[in-house]
Protein backbone atom coordinates (compact mmCIF):
# COMPACT_ATOMS: atom_id res chain seq x y z
CA UNK A 1 0.00 0.00 0.00
CA UNK A 2 1.67 3.32 1.00
CA UNK A 3 -1.09 5.46 0.90
CA UNK A 4 -2.42 7.87 3.62
CA UNK A 5 -5.78 7.90 5.21
CA UNK A 6 -6.54 10.95 6.87
CA UNK A 7 -9.51 11.23 9.10
CA UNK A 8 -10.70 13.86 11.97
CA UNK A 9 -7.41 13.92 14.38
CA UNK A 10 -5.40 11.56 12.86
CA UNK A 11 -3.97 10.45 9.61
CA UNK A 12 -2.94 6.36 8.91
CA UNK A 13 -0.15 5.94 6.64
CA UNK A 14 -0.11 2.11 5.85
CA UNK A 15 3.26 0.36 4.73
CA UNK A 16 4.35 -2.71 3.46
CA UNK A 17 5.09 -4.12 7.62
CA UNK A 18 3.26 -1.75 9.70
CA UNK A 19 0.75 1.41 9.93
CA UNK A 20 2.13 4.70 11.00
CA UNK A 21 -0.46 6.94 12.57
CA UNK A 22 0.09 10.70 12.85
CA UNK A 23 -2.07 12.60 15.42
CA UNK A 24 -2.62 16.01 15.16
CA UNK A 25 -2.16 18.76 17.34
CA UNK A 26 -5.20 21.01 17.32
CA UNK A 27 -6.65 21.94 20.15
CA UNK A 28 -9.89 19.78 19.12
CA UNK A 29 -7.45 16.30 19.23
CA UNK A 30 -7.16 14.61 22.80
CA UNK A 31 -4.37 15.51 24.74
CA UNK A 32 -3.28 11.81 25.05
CA UNK A 33 -3.34 11.84 21.02
CA UNK A 34 -1.19 14.89 21.11
CA UNK A 35 1.18 13.63 23.67
CA UNK A 36 1.49 10.25 21.60
CA UNK A 37 2.52 12.38 18.48
CA UNK A 38 3.10 9.64 16.33
CA UNK A 39 2.93 5.57 16.37
CA UNK A 40 4.30 2.70 14.25
CA UNK A 41 2.36 -0.17 15.13
CA UNK A 42 3.61 -3.27 13.19
CA UNK A 43 0.99 -5.41 11.40
CA UNK A 44 1.89 -8.37 13.46
CA UNK A 45 0.62 -6.38 16.88
CA UNK A 46 -2.65 -5.81 15.00
CA UNK A 47 -5.52 -8.93 15.56
CA UNK A 48 -8.53 -7.28 13.39
CA UNK A 49 -10.10 -4.24 11.59
CA UNK A 50 -13.32 -3.25 11.98
CA UNK A 51 -15.42 -0.38 10.28
CA UNK A 52 -18.76 0.56 12.10
CA UNK A 53 -20.70 3.68 11.85
CA UNK A 54 -19.86 6.53 14.03
CA UNK A 55 -21.56 9.50 15.45
CA UNK A 56 -23.17 12.55 13.63
CA UNK A 57 -22.66 11.12 10.21
CA UNK A 58 -19.16 9.79 10.11
CA UNK A 59 -17.53 5.83 9.87
CA UNK A 60 -14.68 4.39 12.12
CA UNK A 61 -12.39 2.64 10.91
CA UNK A 62 -10.35 0.78 14.26
CA UNK A 63 -7.56 -1.69 14.47
CA UNK A 64 -7.66 -3.72 17.07
CA UNK A 65 -4.57 -4.83 19.12
CA UNK A 66 -3.33 -7.96 19.82
CA UNK A 67 -2.98 -8.43 24.20
CA UNK A 68 0.40 -7.74 25.18
CA UNK A 69 1.20 -6.20 22.32
CA UNK A 70 1.09 -2.40 22.87
CA UNK A 71 2.09 -1.90 26.29
CA UNK A 72 -0.30 1.68 26.22
CA UNK A 73 -3.35 -0.56 25.88
CA UNK A 74 -2.24 -2.72 28.23
CA UNK A 75 -1.47 -0.35 30.91
CA UNK A 76 -5.16 1.38 30.07
CA UNK A 77 -7.21 -2.15 30.71
CA UNK A 78 -10.49 -0.36 28.69
CA UNK A 79 -10.65 2.54 30.63
CA UNK A 80 -10.26 5.36 27.28
CA UNK A 81 -13.00 7.21 26.18
CA UNK A 82 -13.62 6.33 22.47
CA UNK A 83 -11.85 9.38 21.29
CA UNK A 84 -8.83 9.01 22.96
CA UNK A 85 -8.15 5.50 21.41
CA UNK A 86 -5.42 5.62 19.60
CA UNK A 87 -6.71 3.20 17.20
CA UNK A 88 -9.78 4.50 16.08
CA UNK A 89 -9.95 6.65 13.03
CA UNK A 90 -13.08 9.40 12.56
CA UNK A 91 -14.16 10.09 9.05
CA UNK A 92 -17.17 12.00 7.42
CA UNK A 93 -19.81 8.72 6.39
CA UNK A 94 -19.33 9.79 2.71
CA UNK A 95 -15.37 8.31 2.76
CA UNK A 96 -16.79 5.02 3.97
CA UNK A 97 -16.47 3.58 0.82
CA UNK A 98 -12.41 4.38 0.63
CA UNK A 99 -12.47 3.44 4.44
CA UNK A 100 -13.61 -0.01 3.74
CA UNK A 101 -11.04 -0.52 0.41
CA UNK A 102 -8.65 0.24 3.15
CA UNK A 103 -10.35 -2.44 5.90
CA UNK A 104 -10.06 -5.09 3.03
CA UNK A 105 -6.41 -4.25 2.35
CA UNK A 106 -5.38 -4.06 5.87
CA UNK A 107 -7.16 -7.19 6.57
CA UNK A 108 -5.62 -9.00 4.03
CA UNK A 109 -1.97 -8.27 5.25
CA UNK A 110 -2.33 -9.44 9.00
CA UNK A 111 -0.27 -11.52 10.40
CA UNK A 112 -1.41 -15.05 11.59
CA UNK A 113 -0.99 -15.93 15.15
CA UNK A 114 1.16 -18.88 15.01
CA UNK A 115 3.73 -16.20 13.06
CA UNK A 116 3.25 -13.81 16.10
CA UNK A 117 6.71 -12.82 17.73
CA UNK A 118 6.39 -13.25 21.69
CA UNK A 119 9.65 -11.70 23.11
CA UNK A 120 8.07 -8.90 24.38
CA UNK A 121 5.98 -5.54 23.45
CA UNK A 122 5.78 -5.63 19.45
CA UNK A 123 4.58 -1.19 19.97
CA UNK A 124 6.97 0.69 21.07
CA UNK A 125 6.41 2.38 24.61
CA UNK A 126 6.89 6.06 25.57
CA UNK A 127 10.16 6.83 25.86
CA UNK A 128 11.47 7.46 29.10
CA UNK A 129 12.49 9.78 30.97
CA UNK A 130 9.26 10.37 32.10
CA UNK A 131 7.55 12.06 35.32
CA UNK A 132 3.81 13.81 36.26
CA UNK A 133 2.51 15.16 39.19
CA UNK A 134 0.26 13.39 41.56
CA UNK A 135 -2.07 14.44 44.35
CA UNK A 136 0.39 13.07 46.74
CA UNK A 137 3.84 13.29 44.93
CA UNK A 138 5.97 13.66 41.94
CA UNK A 139 6.63 10.25 39.94
CA UNK A 140 9.73 10.04 37.77
CA UNK A 141 10.66 7.09 35.42
CA UNK A 142 14.67 7.29 33.96
CA UNK A 143 14.13 3.93 32.02
CA UNK A 144 15.62 1.82 35.10
CA UNK A 145 13.66 2.82 38.11
CA UNK A 146 10.68 4.41 39.39
CA UNK A 147 10.78 7.35 42.24
CA UNK A 148 7.77 8.51 44.33
CA UNK A 149 9.00 11.96 46.07
CA UNK A 150 5.99 12.70 48.45
CA UNK A 151 4.44 16.43 48.62
CA UNK A 152 3.45 17.49 52.01
CA UNK A 153 -0.01 18.62 51.40
CA UNK A 154 -1.53 15.32 49.62
CA UNK A 155 0.54 12.46 50.97
CA UNK A 156 -0.42 10.25 54.02
CA UNK A 157 1.25 9.70 57.19
CA UNK A 158 1.76 6.18 55.89
CA UNK A 159 3.93 7.43 53.50
CA UNK A 160 5.83 10.31 54.79
CA UNK A 161 6.80 7.35 57.15
CA UNK A 162 8.00 5.50 54.77
CA UNK A 163 10.02 8.44 53.02
CA UNK A 164 10.54 9.02 49.16
CA UNK A 165 10.81 5.61 47.72
CA UNK A 166 13.04 4.70 43.96
CA UNK A 167 12.07 1.20 42.79
CA UNK A 168 14.38 -0.35 40.55
CA UNK A 169 12.03 -2.44 37.30
CA UNK A 170 13.70 -5.25 38.08
CA UNK A 171 12.20 -5.23 41.40
CA UNK A 172 8.22 -4.83 39.99
CA UNK A 173 5.86 -7.21 37.98
CA UNK A 174 3.90 -5.18 36.47
CA UNK A 175 2.04 -1.98 36.99
CA UNK A 176 -1.55 -0.81 37.88
CA UNK A 177 -3.33 2.37 36.49
CA UNK A 178 -6.89 3.39 37.47
CA UNK A 179 -8.24 6.38 35.38
CA UNK A 180 -7.98 9.65 36.74
CA UNK A 181 -10.90 10.28 35.46
CA UNK A 182 -12.45 8.02 37.82
CA UNK A 183 -12.91 7.96 41.66
CA UNK A 184 -9.30 7.07 43.36
CA UNK A 185 -7.27 7.18 40.26
CA UNK A 186 -3.86 5.91 40.74
CA UNK A 187 -0.48 4.10 39.88
CA UNK A 188 0.46 1.47 41.46
CA UNK A 189 3.89 -0.30 41.23
CA UNK A 190 3.53 -3.72 41.74
CA UNK A 191 5.89 -5.74 43.53
CA UNK A 192 7.75 -8.93 41.58
CA UNK A 193 8.31 -10.73 45.03
CA UNK A 194 4.77 -11.40 46.26
CA UNK A 195 5.56 -12.47 49.86
CA UNK A 196 5.71 -8.50 50.35
CA UNK A 197 2.45 -7.43 51.04
CA UNK A 198 1.33 -4.03 49.81
CA UNK A 199 -1.68 -2.05 51.56
CA UNK A 200 -5.29 -2.34 49.52
CA UNK A 201 -5.36 1.09 49.47
CA UNK A 202 -3.49 3.10 46.82
CA UNK A 203 -3.19 6.20 49.45
CA UNK A 204 -1.76 4.13 51.86
CA UNK A 205 0.42 2.07 49.28
CA UNK A 206 4.36 3.86 49.25
CA UNK A 207 4.45 2.23 45.84
CA UNK A 208 1.35 4.18 44.56
CA UNK A 209 0.49 7.48 43.97
CA UNK A 210 -2.71 8.72 43.58
CA UNK A 211 -4.75 11.36 41.55
CA UNK A 212 -6.92 14.21 42.39
CA UNK A 213 -8.43 16.56 39.86
CA UNK A 214 -5.79 17.82 38.09
CA UNK A 215 -3.50 15.92 39.02
CA UNK A 216 -2.06 13.09 37.42
CA UNK A 217 -4.03 13.64 33.53
CA UNK A 218 -4.05 10.59 30.76
CA UNK A 219 -1.71 12.25 28.84
CA UNK A 220 0.78 12.26 31.02
CA UNK A 221 0.13 9.00 34.16
CA UNK A 222 -1.09 6.64 31.20
CA UNK A 223 2.43 7.00 28.81
CA UNK A 224 4.64 6.91 32.39
CA UNK A 225 2.86 3.49 33.02
CA UNK A 226 2.87 2.33 29.80
CA UNK A 227 6.66 2.81 29.97
CA UNK A 228 7.60 1.44 32.96
CA UNK A 229 5.30 -2.01 32.23
CA UNK A 230 7.53 -1.89 28.82
CA UNK A 231 10.70 -1.98 31.02
CA UNK A 232 9.26 -4.85 33.62
CA UNK A 233 8.62 -7.03 30.86
CA UNK A 234 11.60 -6.59 29.09
CA UNK A 235 13.64 -6.98 32.67
CA UNK A 236 11.95 -10.24 32.35
CA UNK A 237 9.65 -10.03 35.97
CA UNK A 238 6.81 -11.85 35.38
CA UNK A 239 3.65 -8.95 34.10
CA UNK A 240 0.87 -8.56 35.98
CA UNK A 241 -1.81 -6.71 33.74
CA UNK A 242 -3.75 -4.18 35.36
CA UNK A 243 -7.43 -5.32 36.61
CA UNK A 244 -6.22 -8.68 37.20
CA UNK A 245 -6.37 -10.01 41.08
CA UNK A 246 -2.39 -9.74 42.66
CA UNK A 247 -1.51 -11.74 45.63
CA UNK A 248 -0.37 -8.50 47.14
CA UNK A 249 -3.47 -6.97 48.06
CA UNK A 250 -4.52 -7.49 51.89
CA UNK A 251 -7.53 -6.07 53.86
CA UNK A 252 -6.15 -2.43 54.77
CA UNK A 253 -5.82 -1.52 59.10
CA UNK A 254 -8.28 1.20 59.60
CA UNK A 255 -7.12 4.53 58.69
CA UNK A 256 -5.53 8.19 60.53
CA UNK A 257 -8.07 10.31 61.14
CA UNK A 258 -5.94 12.82 59.15
CA UNK A 259 -6.04 10.84 56.27
CA UNK A 260 -9.80 10.25 56.19
CA UNK A 261 -9.94 14.06 56.43
CA UNK A 262 -8.08 14.40 53.48
CA UNK A 263 -10.01 12.06 50.92
CA UNK A 264 -13.28 13.48 52.20
CA UNK A 265 -12.40 16.92 50.93
CA UNK A 266 -10.52 15.52 48.24
CA UNK A 267 -14.16 13.92 47.30
CA UNK A 268 -15.20 17.01 48.01
CA UNK A 269 -13.30 18.99 44.75
CA UNK A 270 -14.78 16.06 42.88
CA UNK A 271 -18.26 16.79 44.14
CA UNK A 272 -18.22 20.27 43.20
CA UNK A 273 -16.47 19.98 40.02
CA UNK A 274 -19.50 17.71 39.01
CA UNK A 275 -17.30 14.57 38.28
CA UNK A 276 -19.09 12.43 41.52
CA UNK A 277 -22.30 12.90 41.89
CA UNK A 278 -24.52 13.59 45.07
CA UNK A 279 -25.47 9.68 45.47
CA UNK A 280 -21.97 8.61 44.91
CA UNK A 281 -20.22 11.61 47.28
CA UNK A 282 -23.22 10.35 50.20
CA UNK A 283 -22.15 6.75 49.62
CA UNK A 284 -18.43 6.97 49.78
CA UNK A 285 -18.36 9.61 52.15
CA UNK A 286 -20.03 7.17 54.56
CA UNK A 287 -17.75 4.68 53.37
CA UNK A 288 -14.66 6.51 54.16
CA UNK A 289 -16.82 7.93 57.86
CA UNK A 290 -16.94 4.05 58.68
CA UNK A 291 -13.28 3.44 58.68
CA UNK A 292 -12.57 5.62 61.42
Amino acid sequence: MGDVLAGFHAAWEFGSDSVRIRFERGIRTPKLLQALGERRIPLEAIAAVTLTPGKRGTVVLQAVPRPGADPLMDAAAGQLKESSDPYRLVLPAEREALAEYYADELRGQLVADEDVRSDGCLVPPPEAPLHFKAYDGKASFDGSAVSFRWFWTGASSAKWKAGDKTFPVGDLSGVEWRSPELFEGHLRLLHRDVAEQQPGQADQDPASVVFGLGYGPVHESLPFAASVLAAVRASGSTPSLPGQPTAQATVPARRDPADIADRIRHLGELHQAGLVTDAEFSTKKAELLAEL
